[in-house]
């Protein structure tokens, strides 16, 4: 392709674009595809010559738009806004001509100096201190373009930690930095972004998820109480993410409240408002950042709410010095002979190279102007009322949480099984998408105006559409339960009694679409130790990671099935989460080595399994996945705790294999579950099972044993 040619075709890809999002609402929003459709659309190999562009032009309707989730599309409001618009994209095409690699001044000095400029426009719009601006000379601070919000959260923690390191290398020269490592405690909200728990694991330190109150707010005596706990403890707090419009159901932490207290406490506080932030641009949003003088750091994303398309993470940080302490690397070819006398970004995040961000973000400001940007906003709160309404008179619907700015989260009345199946039917028909969330318990659906094209004919149409999908729900619940009931009045006393452990079928079974795997998971265990989340082959580790689980956080541990644990242990890598820390610590039965590896399954079934478990059910009758087959004696026999002694158990006693009930007692007269008194830092709550006729797993090393 020469200049001539790249003229025509840059002007047919623009004119492909204006059409694309313009007639956006043809589209099918939710593509209905399954995983692997691409294969058999396109060659097996590479082309060994170049082809025609009219041939790869045609490819993108043919091979790319059936697997597209249409983000722009006013029917699309799933997860939160990710918003182009037109000077946004004419922005980054002239950012990938230039294709400047911005690292440090020199590397490119506009590129650096556009950033500073932009990021100090940006703070003033938001209402942010003049401590996070550049141009305050008075001050450290600055802002800084970075990749996502999950960026800035880690490197806020990484520069939160060398400053612990710095202060005690202070006190004492000679001091083991992974033995300080191993007791830093970080906190956050139990409706926190899950970026929040990975930075943790990253940073190898113990992650603290704080009840939040009724309005889903983390509050500042919560943080104290626990704080005060873990010193006690002999750990170190050093961290505090505060969220400004949580993922749930875009909840405010109390910042006033925390920043008084990481403020007295010498905490980090950094906030995380990735999709609040646009809205300060509003004066009357203002309110929900008092308290924001006392953050160390702030963070949003234009590339959200603002039209500024992805990536762009906006994070400001009241002293920069911090952020070089943790990232400066200073090799001969990187020096200038500017170095120190001009701002090299290099040195404020993890990569080394960066793309030139600040000219979609700065054509955007410049064609909206702050003026219309508001308006953008407020436009957006006016539709979401409005569906918002629609719902209130419908009183099939419960809100249980307030609305804020652009997003409501509903429900239908009643088990959280007639919500799921109606968000599944509204995916599947692809007319509308959305995602949901656990709150407090609550299966509830997420809905947020995502489009800057939406308008009120949209959220009608909208609503139309959920209000039927809503009332065949609810018409087929009723006819399930009118035949459940009359199979009931004819059916034996036989068939009765097996009818009450009917296997609950796998989530991952039903086809609520690939949407439902990126909800937050409602059980996530509250203490996330990631100060041993690196590879080991040692049981000496194993047993310390046992020390570290305290009895609320072990009864919370995501549960795996006999057979899947059995493979875990045959493979070459393990997954290293707190799924199964009390089985590995006292089995002692493994010598591979553990790896960060995210098991989607586990924490999928997890929900199912302790829905169940809180029913008095088994564990085996949860997994689908457990085919019937019969019970192999040998796996009693290899039960390293004996557990073939114990028969059957509950909370307060055990059944031995006499048929005896035996009774133990603390020295003060409590009583002990067969768990406590094998291992009396795990504390595990076994629903009591009193049908000879059912299968079990050993609580201790998940083997299985049967009733005699």
């Amino acid at each position: 392709m020469d200049f001539e040619e790249y003229r025509l075709r840059g002007k047919e890809m623009v004119d492909f674009i204006a059409e694309y999002l313009k007639s956006i609402r043809t589209r099918r929003v939710f593509p209905d595809v399954s995983p692997g459709y691409m294969r058999t659309l396109v060659p097996e190999a590479a082309p060994q010559e170049g082809e025609k562009w009219d041939d790869i032009f045609r490819d993108i309707e043919r091979v790319i738009m059936p697997g597209v989730t249409h983000w722009q599309s006013p029917y699309m409001h799933a997860y939160f806004p990710a918003l182009n618009s037109f000077p946004s994209l004419l922005g980054d095409m002239l950012a990938d001509a230039i294709g400047c690699l911005g690292f440090t001044w020199a590397s490119s000095p506009a590129c650096t100096e556009l950033e500073t400029i932009v990021m100090d426009w940006l703070g003033k719009m938001i209402g942010l201190p003049s401590e996070f601006l550049h141009s305050n000379k008075e001050t450290k601070g600055g802002g800084v373009i970075q990749l996502t919000a999950s960026d800035c959260t880690f490197i806020t923690m990484l520069a939160a930690r060398t400053e612990v390191f710095q202060k005690h290398r202070k006190l004492d020269p000679d001091v083991d930095e992974a033995h300080i490592n191993a007791r830093l405690v970080a906190y956050c909200s139990d409706q926190a972004h899950s970026s929040v728990e990975k930075a943790g694991l990253i940073s190898l330190v113990k992650m603290r998820y704080l009840t939040t109150d009724d309005d889903l707010s983390m509050r500042g005596h919560t943080l104290q109480e626990a704080i005060s706990r873990d010193k006690e403890d002999g750990l170190i707090p050093f961290y505090v993410c505060a969220t400004l419009g949580t993922t749930g159901a875009c909840a405010f932490d109390n910042i006033k409240e925390l920043g008084l207290i990481c403020k007295f406490q010498g905490l980090w506080m950094h906030i995380d408002a990735a999709y609040a932030g646009t809205a300060f641009i509003c004066p009357e949003y203002r309110s929900y950042i008092e308290g924001i003088e006392h953050a160390n750091s702030f963070a949003f994303n234009p590339s959200k709410w603002m039209m500024v398309h992805f990536d762009c993470s906006a994070m400001w940080v009241k002293d920069c010095r911090t952020l070089h302490r943790t990232f400066n690397v200073d090799p001969l070819y990187l020096k200038h002979e500017n170095s120190g006398a001009a701002i090299d970004y290099m040195h404020w995040q993890i990569p080394l190279s960066r793309r030139f961000r600040a000219l979609k973000l700065w054509f955007v400001i410049r064609s909206f102007g702050i003026e219309g940007l508001q308006k953008h906003v407020r436009e957006g709160v006016r539709l979401t009322s409005k569906f918002e309404d629609l719902l209130r008179k419908d009183q099939r619907f419960e809100i249980p949480a307030s609305r804020v700015l652009g997003m409501v989260v509903f429900r239908l009345w009643g088990e959280n099984e007639m919500t799921e199946t109606l968000l599944k039917r509204l995916n599947k028909s692809g007319k509308v998408h959305m995602v949901p969330a656990s709150l407090k318990g609550k299966y509830v659906i997420r809905f947020t105006v995502t489009s800057q094209y939406t308008t009120d004919q949209d959220i009608e149409r909208d609503w139309k559409i959920i209000s039927d999908t809503a009332t065949k729900v609810l018409h087929d619940t009723e006819s399930e339960e009118d035949e459940a009931y009359s199979d009931e009045e004819v059916s034996s006393p036989e068939v009765e009694e097996e009818k009450q452990f009917v296997r609950v079928p796998s989530i991952k079974k039903k086809e609520y679409g690939m949407s439902l795997l990126l909800s937050n998971v409602p059980m996530s265990p509250k203490l996330i130790n990631g100060s041993f989340a690196a590879l080991f082959d040692d049981s000496e580790a194993m047993e310390e990671v046992a020390k570290q689980i305290s009895a609320e956080n072990a009864e919370h541990l995501i549960p795996m099935s006999p057979r899947k644990r059995k493979l875990r242990d045959q493979s070459k890598h393990q997954s290293f989460d707190q799924t199964t820390m009390a089985d590995r610590c006292l089995s002692n039965s493994y010598k591979h080595q553990g790896s960060l590896d995210s098991k989607l399954d586990e924490i999928v079934n997890s929900s199912a399994y302790l829905e169940t478990r809180m029913n008095g059910m088994q564990m085996d009758d949860v997994f689908e996945a457990e085919e019937e087959r019969p019970i192999d004696d040998t796996e009693d026999e290899n039960c390293p705790m004996k557990c073939k002694d114990d028969v059957s158990y509950n909370e307060g006693s055990t059944q031995t294999e006499t048929g005896q009930r035996r009774v133990d007692r603390t020295p003060n007269g409590q009583t002990q579950s067969m768990s406590q008194r094998k291992n009396p830092n795990i504390r595990l709550k076994i629903p009591e099972v009193n049908i000879p006729s059912m299968r079990n797993v050993c609580p201790h090393c998940g083997n299985r044993f049967s009733f005699s």
